[in-house]
């Protein structure tokens, strides 16, 4: 099977050498991502849920570049600045994956590489498979 790679575009895939998700063997890890568009802007700073709901859509569109979508999730990873902020971050991870319900772990962490940033999130996805 291919190595596929998906990139996003932020500056730190080519700082640090990463891809956004990497497919192999029919597993794909989508590394962690956070609330950064595409012009390197925070979004939704000091707004926890916004920013889940804006990881959880940069994951979508990482998986569907791979041929996979939300249905595929199999574990998430939330890690958060704040862990008194764990319900509306919990709010848009149920949201997002409805009735999905992936294996879940979230933890507090010191901080992120951006003071503005609340949560990073790590997915484990597999590949469909196809149908005979």
């Amino acid at each position: 099977m291919t190595r596929r790679s998906v990139f996003s575009g932020t500056s730190w895939e080519d700082q640090v050498g990463y891809a956004r998700a990497v497919a192999i063997h029919g597993q794909i890890a989508v590394s962690g991502t956070t609330a950064v568009d595409e012009t390197g802007q925070v979004v939704g700073p000091g707004d926890p849920y916004l920013q889940t709901a804006f990881i959880f859509d940069k994951i979508f569109r990482a998986l569907a570049e791979l041929g996979a979508g939300p249905e595929d999730v199999l574990r998430t990873r939330m890690f958060v600045t704040n862990i008194e902020q764990w319900a509306e971050i919990a709010r848009a991870h149920r949201e997002k994956l409805g009735p999905v319900r992936p294996a879940a772990t979230m933890v507090e962490i010191t901080r992120l590489i951006d003071p503005r940033l609340l949560v990073e999130i790590e997915v484990d996805a597999v590949l469909p498979t196809a149908s005979p």
